[in-house]
């Protein structure tokens, strides 16, 4: 019998929309956990003019050099909040391909949970270590699309769960084309919550006009095409 496995899901992959999107089949959660040891920051920094995709600011069209994706590091504590879906293994390298900027690692031992469903394994994903940042580098950002996204995954779940959701927020009522300022999270971080659209192919300009695209969760098959086509262009 093949063992049963999971992913904690903390940021994005919380959506299950999102989930979906990249599974390519209805997904439900299998659980509520935390996971021990851990903390979430926005400290996964995206190259943003040299990745396969680029995002523009949505107000005045110009390329952030880097956008901020949420993390979980090690420290102690009870650590953050997030569901257990459960997957198969080819699901589960589906979901690498999705996490182009992170490794996956097992975290059974340090999941936290009142029901884990009789699941044998349990994956999550940290940045690899090039896309790691202490502090934000200069310029980046935070897409507000991807903020909202999962700050309503989380809300979905419960207020509890919205209410343990240890994430800089965009403030409500601005839209996705103003600028605001994040509140400082409690690693000492600060970055900007943009709205960005997303550009079309080709190489990214400072100062050029984006296009407005699709969300920031693409499906699996337009992520692996997008991926590809960005490694043929750096082999060539």
């Amino acid at each position: 019998m093949s063992p049963r496995l999971a992913v904690f899901a903390y940021g994005s992959l919380a959506s299950l929309a999102s989930a979906e999107r990249t599974l390519g089949r209805p997904v439900e959660r299998a659980g509520l956990a935390r996971l021990a040891g851990w903390r979430r920051r926005w400290s996964q920094a995206r190259d943003n003019l040299r990745s396969e995709k680029t995002f523009a600011r949505a107000d005045d069209g110009t390329v952030p050099p880097h956008c901020l994706g949420l993390n979980i590091e090690r420290r102690t504590g009870p650590g953050p909040n997030g569901l257990l879906i459960e997957i198969t293994e080819d699901e589960l390298e589906r979901l690498a391909v999705r996490e182009i900027r992170y490794d996956r690692i097992d975290v059974t031992a340090e999941i936290a949970a009142s029901d884990q469903q009789g699941l044998d394994r349990v994956f999550t994903f940290t940045a690899k270590p090039r896309n790691y940042a202490e502090t934000p580098p200069p310029g980046a950002v935070i897409l507000a699309t991807y903020a909202r996204a999962v700050e309503a995954a989380f809300e979905s779940v419960g207020p509890d769960q919205l209410a343990l959701l240890d994430i800089d927020r965009p403030p409500p009522g601005r839209g996705d084309r103003g600028r605001a300022r994040a509140r400082p999270d409690p690693g000492g971080q600060s970055a900007g919550v943009v709205g960005l659209s997303r550009r079309s192919s080709g190489a990214p300009r400072r100062g050029a006009r984006g296009s407005q695209g699709a969300g920031p969760f693409p499906s699996a098959s337009a992520h692996r095409r997008r991926v590809g086509e960005f490694r043929r262009a750096r082999s060539a």
